[in-house]
Order: structure tokens, then sequence, then C-alpha cells
């Protein structure tokens, strides 16, 4: 493809709900576009978009896809999405490259909480919509019902342009409101039924006022009585969708293949071009201020990397969107993010996973560049005289957590080369060791994601691993002050072993850690010894008399002892205090602590009763509520214990509505017959082990 005039080209995201159609839509574009010579289905794991095995398999899209075709003199950027709330990462992505979006909706399903998550995307955004009906051909579907749950829903500017022709098993057409015009299958004109006729006349009168409110001259021609023309409606309907005070609303089956034509005509007439989306801000490295550059070839350059993957074969590609200037093969530019020259390769535009050779990307467009040095999501390429920084992808965060465990030794030493590259090819996905459990903590969106983490290391890798919920960071301390003695005495041949120390433990308050201080007089235990003593506490407090958990919030105090002249060392006082400790433990009415999270979780008012009855039964704690929009915002402490899966029981009771923050705040006390419970559960490992 040679590089396309910026306003002849169309970089369009596609949203909805997880299984409302986006990958059939698409197939069928690139068919209808002669993109595709075969039309692949996702059922059978055929999709140009889908080529990952692992939503193969689950029949689901995993990552973004990049599908450029042709239309006339237009040069199409597809972008599918995942619908499935765990990549929601991917569809930020494309949100951030994309200047219109595409909501695909299911004529039989309806509105469904994905399709709400993703308006509310588009509008935070500020992206130009249309919303496309899809599966009019299904059992159940039914267009009008559907378009009054986008209006109640998504809002009254959703407006068809467009009425299907028959439904169900006889869906026939579709009926373009404009020119009162109907088309079949492969956008062949046919004729419209004299019922639905009449419809879309009425239909066209409510289209047509929309249309004219936003313009002083038509709304004059319009109360006049005066005709408005097709070519005045369709210009004011451009108008409308640009400044997002009309969404147009279209019908169709990518099945049967009806309404794609016209809804490929649709994204060129009414959503804008990378030009028509205005000016690029970005941030000169150099001032810090900000400049606004012209979204065209000859301007500075600045293209944001916005995806990244590693494959065993290709290496790293990192995915670019050219915002203004050019890149050229073969050339250097500047990484300005990380202060750096990339030497850039061959750059390719990429359909699905095939790669196609290009002399070069100019702004507008949308790209590949393998094997470099320096970049990762996020990064700005520009020019060393002009270095800028373009705003980048905003990512959710990571929320729910597993432990990774290796199945192998040979699997732990390459797992610690493939999980962090992973995590920079995910934007979502992050890494980090638990310093009190020694465990591996991957988190991401949600637990399929992490299933699909674990499944691409070890199909791409090679890395087998076990996922598991993380263990709890319990800890250990003692309620009453207490004194402890231990004398360890040992008589061997020769050179026995003495050591003999008085301890004092007293309790600390919350978060005061572990203290050790000494008050000995009059050399009982000799001052180089007691550094020994010290050593001997410190490594008998990783392991508590209870469960065997690190002590703290203890201050241990030596003060007495006696020596031996002759058996006395530095390991029989280490012995001494560690032994001394853990008598001094056992009788300190040792209890176990827990770590307890602050919660902040953002829900629809009417699921506030839910989330408060679901807390308390997780022994979590209300501290205050506030409304606002609709939502509630509570926050609330709850044992870690018991929210390490409130990803997934969020998700669950508010069908994907909900989001929560969660930070550690302080430990406190377990109740007594949970800590039963736990000392139970560590003995059985134990004995186990």
């Amino acid at each position: 493809m040679h590089h396309y005039q910026i306003d002849k080209m169309r970089n369009i995201v596609f949203l909805s709900h997880s299984g409302a159609g986006k990958t059939s839509l698409s197939e069928a574009i690139l068919s209808a576009t002669g993109a595709i010579t075969r039309l692949g289905k996702v059922d059978e794991g055929t999709t140009t978009s889908d080529y990952d095995p692992e939503g193969v398999r689950r029949r689901i899209s995993i990552n973004l896809s990049l599908l450029p075709c042709l239309w006339k003199d237009t040069k199409l950027n597809l972008i599918d999405t995942p619908g499935y709330p765990d990549f929601v990462g991917e569809v930020k992505a494309g949100l951030r490259i994309s200047e219109g979006a595409i909501i695909v909706v299911c004529a039989a399903s309806g509105v469904e909480v994905g399709t709400e998550l993703v308006w509310k995307y588009v509008t935070e955004a500020g992206l130009p919509c249309l919303v496309w009906v899809n599966k009019m051909d299904r059992d159940n579907a039914d267009f009008f019902h559907t378009v009054d749950e986008i209006q109640s829903r998504l809002g009254k500017k959703c407006l068809p342009i467009q009425l299907p022709i028959g439904s169900q098993k006889d869906f026939k057409g579709i009926v373009d409101l404009l020119t009162l015009k109907g088309y079949g299958t492969s956008s062949q004109e046919i004729e419209i039924p004299s019922s639905v006729y009449e419809q879309a006349k009425s239909y066209r009168e409510k289209l047509i006022e929309a249309v004219v409110e936003g313009d002083d001259e038509l709304i004059t021609k319009y109360l006049e009585g005066e005709e408005i023309s097709n070519e005045e409606a369709s210009l004011g309907l451009r108008q409308g969708v640009l400044l997002k005070r009309i969404v147009p609303v279209l019908v169709g089956s990518a099945l049967t293949n009806i309404g794609i034509i016209p809804l490929i005509d649709a994204v060129c007439n009414y959503l804008p071009s990378p030009k028509e989306r205005g000016t690029v801000v970005a941030t000169n490295r150099v001032t810090g201020s900000k400049e606004e550059i012209e979204p065209s070839p000859s301007a500075p350059l600045a293209a944001l990397v916005f995806k990244s993957s590693t494959d065993p074969y290709v290496g790293k590609l990192n995915y670019l969107r050219v915002y203004s200037g050019m890149i050229l093969s073969n050339s250097q530019i500047w990484n300005a993010t990380k202060g750096g020259m990339e030497r850039i390769g061959q750059l390719f535009t990429i359909r699905g996973k095939a790669q196609e050779p290009v002399p070069q990307l100019a702004a507008g467009d949308i790209g590949v560049v393998t094997k470099l040095a320096l970049a990762t999501t996020g990064d700005t390429f520009s020019s060393r005289e002009h270095p800028l920084v373009l705003h980048p992808v905003e990512f959710p965060k990571p929320i729910f957590g597993l432990a990774v465990y290796p199945k192998s030794k040979a699997d732990l030493d390459k797992m610690g080369t493939v999980l962090p590259r992973l995590c920079e090819e995910d934007s979502t996905l992050q890494m980090r060791r638990e310093a009190d459990t020694n465990e591996i903590i991957l988190s991401g969106i949600g637990e399929t994601h992490l299933e699909v983490v674990a499944e691409k290391m070890q199909r791409k890798f090679g890395v087998e691993v076990k996922l598991e919920l993380p263990k709890v960071p319990f800890k250990e301390t003692i309620t009453v002050p207490v004194k402890a003695e231990y004398k360890h005495k040992k008589q061997t041949g020769g050179h026995g072993q003495y050591g003999h120390v008085f301890l004092e433990l007293e309790p600390l308050p919350r978060g005061s850690g572990f203290e050790f201080t000494e008050r000995v007089v009059g050399g009982a235990v000799p001052k180089n010894y007691i550094p020994a003593v010290e050593k001997g506490v410190n490594e008998a407090k990783q392991e508590g008399v209870l469960a065997g958990y690190p002590v703290v919030d203890v201050k241990v105090t030596l003060y007495d002892g006696s020596y031996h002249p002759v058996d006395s060392s530095d390991i029989s006082f280490k012995i001494a205090g560690a032994q001394a400790l853990k008598k001094g433990l056992s009788q300190g009415q040792p209890v176990l602590l827990e770590p307890i999270m602050s919660l902040t979780i953002s829900v629809p008012e009417n699921f506030t009763g839910d989330i408060i009855g679901d807390l308390s039964s997780k022994r979590g704690r209300v501290l205050g509520m506030t409304r606002e929009d609709g939502m509630s915002l509570i926050q609330a402490h709850a044992p870690l214990a018991e929210i390490l899966r409130y990803a997934i029981d969020l998700r669950a009771i508010t069908q994907g509505r909900g989001s929560y923050v969660m930070e550690f705040n302080h430990y406190e006390e377990l109740p007594a017959h949970i800590t039963q419970k736990i000392i139970a559960e560590r003995q059985a490992e134990k004995s186990k082990s």
C-alpha cells in the first residue's frame, strides 16, 4: 500500500460486550473490501483477527487486532478489540489510537453490561461514534426493542439512520433513511415493502429534525417548509456526528453479509479522518511546554508505541501510531521518552498476524516495527532536534493477584526472564515478590487474564507454572510482658558449650516492629557475646511459636545471664538467645496478627446494600460512604485473607459494573476461632512436607 492522504484515512475501533460480533463484523468488512478472499469463522478459529491459540480455544478475542483495508480511495485501519472484561487494557489502547468508534450491539441480547462500559469509555475519550445492531438474522432479534434500549441506556442522541427489512430468518436487507433506498445481501438494491416504507418515512422525519438542529441555515429552510436535499442532510449528519451531537444507529448481519457495505460507507462519510480530529498535543522534552502539532506528514514527527508483543520467532514487535510527521524504513529516530536513538529496520503494516513491508508510515497511519533496543509501550518517537512526548495510553491498574509456582527447577530459571518480558508487553500485568511469604505474585485484571498469561508462558516459552491464591503474610506477637531464662549447657569431650541469658519481652503498639536492647550490669554476659544473643533472638523471631509466622511488635531486653570462662562461645549464646525468646513467646499469651486492607469501592447505587452485606460476611467494616452521579463510593477495611478473590466477587455482585482499589493499612489481632483454623492448616502443611 502506498501512503494515503491523511484526509483519506480512518482509524476506527470496534467495541462491544463479549460475543456481540465484532470479530465477525471485521471479517465481513475485510471480505467486502477484498482484503481477504476467504471468510473465516469465529467458531472455527479461522478469522484474521483471532489468531491467538488461547483466544481460539476460548472463542473470545484476547488481543487488539489491526485490520487495514481499502475502500474506494480510503484506507481503513480497523481495530478489533476484546469484549471480555479481563482484556480491557487492549480496549484502552484501541481507543487511544482511533478517531472514531463503532459499538456493536447484538439484536437478540440488546444492551449488555459491556455495552454500557464501552459507551462510558468512548464518552471519556471524546470519540465520534456509530452503533451497529448486528445479528438481525438471529432468532429473537428485535431491532426496535434494541433501539429503545440503546436510547434509554446510552442516550437519546442515538438515532437510527437505517431500518431493517424483515427480521430473524426473514431478514432481507436494510433501508437507508436519507435516500429511502433498500439494500440486500452484498448491498444490491432491493425493493422496500410498503409497510416498511411508511415506517421509514416517519423515522426519516425524526432524523432530519435532529440533523437540522445544529445548522441555522438548515433550520430556517426546514421551518419554512423547504425540502432538505439528501446532500444537505448528509453533510448536516456528518457535522452532528463529528460534534458528538448525533450517534447514528445502523443495522445488519455479519454472517449473512447484509448492511456491511452501507456500514463501511457510513464510516467513510460520517466518522472523522485523523486530520479532522485536529491538532495533536505533545510535551516538548526540553522546554517542558505543551505544543500543538498539525496532523500532517510534513510536521515534526510524533509517534506513539501503543502495544508491544514478544514472539520467540520474530522477537519484539512494537505497534506504532504516527500522529504527525513520517517514519521511513531503515532509518534512525529519537525515542523521546527513553532519551535515546532507535534504529528502525523494515516497517510493516500488519493484518491480524500477516505482515506486509512498507517503505514508510506517515501521519495518521498505524504499523509495526521489530527488534527495537529501547522501546516499550507508551514511548513516543520523534526527532532529536524536536523531542516530543505524547500522552501514553492510560491502562487500568492490576487488581487480582495469584502466586506463580514453577513446575520444575528448569521452569524456575526460565520464569525469571519470561515474566518480566510479559509484564513489559502487557501494561495491565505486574509481578512482585512478597518478602514475607517469599512468593512471586502476578497481578492482572481477572482470573481469565492470568490463566491466559500462564497458557502463553507454556506455549510461547515452554515454561510450565501453576497459579494459586497467594499466602497471607500473618504475623505473631505477644499480649502480656514476660521474663524468660534459658541456659544452654553441653558437656562433650574437650570444650563444652555454655551460654545463659535472661530476657524480658514486652508487647509494643501495632506497627512498631521488633526491638532488641540490653541492660546487663557487671558483665553478667560479657560485651563480646551480646551481638551473638541478638543474632539468636533475630533468627528465632522469624518463626513464631503459634504457627511459625514472623514475630513483630515486641521489645526484647537482655538483662542478665552468666558465662563460663572456658566453655562459653558465640554459638552458645546464640542458641541461648534463640531458645529464651521461644520460651518467652509461648508464655506471653501469643496471638496471630493479620493484614487489614483499606478498600475504596465504586458501584452503581442500587448495589450498595449487596456490597455492604458481602463485606460484613468477609469480616469487613464500612468506614464511610458518599454518593455521586448515581454511584456509591464505599470506604472500608477488610482482612486480606477474606478478599484475595475480591476482584472476582465484585464482578459477580455488580455484573462487572463495580471497581475498587485496595492497599495495605495495618495489622490487627485475628479472632480466636480463625487462629485455631490457621494453626491446624500450618501443622497439616508441615507434616506433609
